[in-house]
């Protein structure tokens, strides 16, 4: 009876978000005539389109220490600068061409 009652209760229950979240993110590859390498080559492609690479490098592997996130916030400071800087050149430059015509 308690076997039943658990097989019951485990259709009832939703899964969690997580383990939904999970079966979303999953890459399937098939491997044709034992084709290794292709098969790895097509998931590497599959993995870098659908961003799932670049999460799976954000992953903290060590600690940073206090020096180092200094010095990577400045780095970041200064792109984001760049990027700004950049964009309100292009954007002089698009309004100058525009008006011109």
């Amino acid at each position: 009876m308690n076997t039943i009652a658990k097989r019951v209760t485990g259709l009832l229950t939703r899964p969690s978000h997580n383990q939904m979240q999970q079966q979303e993110r999953g890459i399937r590859v098939k491997v044709f005539s034992g084709d290794l390498d292709k098969a790895l080559t097509i998931l590497q492609r599959k993995m870098q389109s659908s961003g799932m690479e670049r999460l799976i490098k954000a992953q903290q592997t060590h600690h940073i220490k206090n020096s180092e996130k200094k010095v990577l916030a400045r780095k970041n400071l200064e792109r984001k600068i760049k990027s700004i800087d950049f964009a309100r050149k292009l954007q002089s430059i698009l309004i100058k061409k525009v008006r011109g015509l």
